[in-house]
């Protein structure tokens, strides 16, 4: 791990040019990300709700910050107007509360399946064009390890992860040639996400944080959780143009967690 922070794997040139929108960028795995691609010579849009302290830590010149609401249609259509060039789209929002999913209403699924399914459609279809223009396109969807193996206590998050995965898919061969699509699951990540999840858990079940870390730890090969930054730069390698023949591929970043192949 002697790289982060110090030498980047890849050239610092090899997305110059190249315009990217990081959504989710705040914080977590988003920020690691807008991160990683400005290293890496992006342009970097940051958007989120709360965006604007991220920029000024951006490596290079010409980033900018966004605020917006996923779950705004509106929101999202102003967006995209202002929006002039894209190579680049990190489709990435905040996951639902934690709990069974036998106990959510169907009202509860609407506000995750806006913010994470809904708005990644509208921002694909309005920018794929632009990408297809200018003859590049990468874009990588921020999920979960559940598509593949559903995680206890996060039902509603399982079958919203699952149905971007399919989305994704059924993209992968619909898009033009010049437009990758490609998901990132990641796996037990040293996030904010990861802390509310322990405390949701904790206060359904009475287990304490330490109990549910140590559980999360047993399943991980390598004993630690995942640094942000791992996972930016694994969503980085996906946005290169040497990735262009990685196409509809679900890749985690996990620590081997998963027991499938």
């Amino acid at each position: 791990m002697d790289w982060l922070g110090k030498e980047f794997p890849f050239s610092t040139n090899s997305l110059k040019g190249k315009y990217a929108i990081v959504c989710g960028a705040s914080k977590g795995i988003g920020a690691a990300t807008a991160k990683m691609l400005a290293k890496a010579g992006a342009n970097v849009t940051a958007v989120s709700r709360n965006p604007h302290e991220l920029v000024s830590q951006l490596e290079g010149d010409g980033h900018r910050a966004v605020s917006l609401d996923l779950e705004n249609q509106d929101d999202i259509n102003k967006f995209i107007s202002s929006v002039e060039f894209c190579h680049i789209l990190i489709n990435n929002a905040a996951g639902p509360p934690g709990g069974p999913l036998i106990e959510n209403k169907i009202e509860d699924f609407e506000a995750p399946f806006r913010r994470h399914l809904f708005a990644s459609h509208a921002l694909v279809k309005a920018l794929v064009p632009k990408m297809e223009e200018v003859g590049y396109g990468r874009i990588v969807n921020i999920i979960s390890t559940s598509v593949r193996e559903p995680i206890p206590n996060i039902g509603l998050s399982n079958t919203l992860r699952g149905a971007m995965a399919s989305w994704a898919k059924s993209l992968s061969r619909e898009l033009p040639t010049c437009v990758t699509i490609n998901n990132v699951l990641p796996g037990f990540t040293d996030t904010d996400r990861l802390g509310s999840l322990a405390a949701s858990i904790n206060e359904k079940t009475g287990k304490s944080i330490e109990d549910i870390h140590a559980g999360w730890m047993s399943q991980v090969p390598i004993e630690r959780l995942i640094d942000p930054l791992e996972t930016g730069a694994a969503i980085t390698y996906l946005c290169l143009p040497i990735s262009g023949g990685i196409r509809g591929v679900s890749l985690a970043v996990d620590g081997g967690r998963m027991r499938s192949i």
